[in-house]
């Protein structure tokens, strides 16, 4: 039988003979031991599955997150190709964006209005 089995089998402990006091302390040893080798099996299982149970807990956490985490990638990716959009459409209305020739030709805030398309010219 192995060690750390968890079964009461007492077909290993010899009866203890009236004359022999040394067998019967050896058989109470070993029944001692055997006691407290299941016990500490029994507490080294738990400890398991309560390791195993934190890291599909913690396992779970980390996944919930992960797919949060990826919405908002999306949601600032959309974000970024949104902006992008608007600076495009907006960049040659405004004067301000349009480059430095601009800006010397025409000063940095040339227009009131930025529905006023004013026209680049190279220097």
């Amino acid at each position: 039988m192995a060690q750390g089995s968890d079964t009461n089998d007492t077909s290993y402990t010899k009866s203890p003979s009236p004359g022999n006091r040394q067998g019967s302390s050896d058989d109470v040893r070993k029944v001692m031991r055997r006691e407290k080798n299941r016990i500490a099996a029994q507490k080294s299982r738990m400890r398991q599955t309560q390791k195993a149970d934190s890291l599909h807990l913690e396992s779970e956490n980390l996944e919930k997150e992960n797919a949060a985490l990826r919405k908002e990638v999306k949601r600032l990716t959309e974000e970024a190709k949104y902006l992008s959009t608007v600076l495009s459409n907006h960049e040659p209305l405004c004067t301000g964006l349009s480059g430095a020739s601009t800006e010397l030709l025409y000063g940095a805030h040339h227009g009131a209005f930025h529905g006023i398309s004013v026209p680049h010219y190279p220097l």
